[in-house]
């Protein structure tokens, strides 16, 4: 199965393209998906834990690729 992603500025035409692509034979679904607002990366979870592990030590710089490779796989 393919998947085609259009971007449409104008929300006005989203209704009219999403009817126009049902018309197509052969496709079987159509959804619209709006894009996310701005999210600030700063008030995740993650972020948050990512700037505990700076806090704690919790890093490894690695010296290049084999290094990092090496620390990972062990």
């Amino acid at each position: 199965m393919a998947t085609l992603v259009l971007h449409i500025p104008d929300e006005s035409l989203v209704s009219k393209v999403k009817q126009a692509c049902k018309m197509i034979i052969g496709v079987k679904s159509v959804k619209v998906q709006k894009e996310p607002k701005n999210m600030d990366v700063t008030k995740t979870a993650g972020f948050r834990e990512a700037l505990d592990d700076v806090k704690n030590g919790r890093v490894y710089h690695a010296d290049s690729v084999d290094d990092m490779f090496k620390k990972i796989l062990g």
